[in-house]
């Protein structure tokens, strides 16, 4: 008998690409499974997915409007259409799991889901449970969550700790490989700093490089790859236009992130889910600057989880100018402090996310 599953989520790429990896583990799992998605139109699930091979289904579902309430009136009326739009989907697909990632869409797929008698499972990656997986967990069969002491959001019994799903490409290369140098154009002899902000850059983080280009081109056995985001990269080559020090590469996207990381002796990063979990899993030394611009905080909440662990160093968004350039050069410095960084986060590491997420699933089939 032939096995189906819905993957409901997305809005970003922290959240697509751990649906698209739980995906993938389902299938070496089950090889003739069906497996569809269901994201929100227009935003970036509806591209990414297909990319990957899947089908998708879009609702026409969007997040709350804070600051302006009397948009939220098509809101509520969106939400209403995608709650009916999703019945319509299950009943049509008949899911043996429903899969919720956190994202607009996963909140009326799974409540669907659920009304309809379907088996759920929430996938949750930050340290602060997000809205939407809150008032799912009730009726949730598992909750696969990424770190210590989730029980403050969800049912105990119901907490299975897995970790994030992440690229698994980033371990193919070993550190300090020849070909990472050659590829970037670097000194091997050199110590390197990752500044990444995401796909789409951090405006505060480019800032704060920008601010201290002068600080970079008097530190001579240092050298900087800086992934800019494709919003910041114009500013940045101006910026630098001046700057005549052959160690640094600035870049609107870093294409071999697995090159990059493996030349890293410091990484300079925001604290999304899927980055730290990069992170541990890689072992290496960063400086989190949390966006303050997303719900309930939670990236502060991801970073301290690793502070609390000496695992990691916290710099605010709003000190970041003043104080993060003047860290990271003293830090890079301090090799028993990188070293005792690498080794906690290390420690954090869940091995084989998406493998230990699809067994859990495939449990409630059985």
């Amino acid at each position: 008998m032939k096995r189906k599953f819905i993957i409901s989520g997305g809005g970003t790429g922290g959240h697509i690409f751990p649906a698209i990896s739980i995906a993938n583990a389902l299938k070496k799992q089950l090889p003739d499974a069906d497996i569809l998605f269901v994201g929100a139109l227009g935003r970036m699930e509806m591209e990414r997915v297909p990319a990957a091979g899947y089908p998708i289904e879009g609702l026409p579902v969007s997040g709350f409007d804070r600051k302006n309430m009397f948009r939220n009136v098509k809101v509520l009326l969106d939400l209403f259409k995608s709650l009916t739009l999703a019945r319509k989907i299950i009943r049509n697909f008949k899911p043996d799991v429903a899969i919720g990632v956190g994202g607009y869409a996963s909140a009326p797929t799974l409540r669907a889901a659920s009304a309809l008698g379907v088996p759920t499972v929430l996938q949750e990656q930050n340290s602060y449970a997000g809205v939407t997986n809150k008032l799912l967990a009730k009726r949730a069969s598992r909750i696969c969550v990424a770190y210590d002491g989730m029980d403050r959001f969800f049912p105990k019994d119901k907490i299975i700790l897995t970790g994030n799903p992440v690229r698994q490409d980033l371990f193919s290369v070993k550190a300090k490989t020849e070909e990472a140098y050659e590829f970037f154009k670097l000194d091997p002899t050199k110590k390197t700093i990752l500044v990444v902000g995401g796909s789409l850059g951090a405006r505060t983080i480019n800032q704060s490089i920008t601010a201290g280009l002068n600080k970079i081109a008097r530190a001579k056995d240092i050298q900087v790859i800086w992934q800019t985001g494709k919003f910041y990269i114009k500013d940045a080559r101006m910026a630098c236009h001046c700057f005549t020090a052959s160690g640094l590469v600035v870049t609107d996207f870093v294409s071999r992130m697995d090159l990059a990381y493996s030349i890293a002796d410091l990484v300079i990063s925001r604290a999304g889910a899927s980055s730290i979990s990069e992170l541990c899993l890689l072992g290496k030394p960063v400086i989190l600057v949390p966006s303050p611009n997303v719900a309930e905080d939670h990236q502060t909440q991801n970073a301290l989880a690793l502070v609390r662990k000496d695992a990691a160093i916290l710099i605010k968004d709003v000190d970041a100018k003043e104080q993060l350039l003047d860290k990271a050069l003293e830090l890079i410095q301090d090799d028993a402090e990188l070293k005792k960084l690498s080794e906690n986060i290390l420690k954090l590491a869940e091995m084989d996310s998406a493998d230990r997420i699809a067994s859990e699933i495939l449990k409630l089939i059985v």
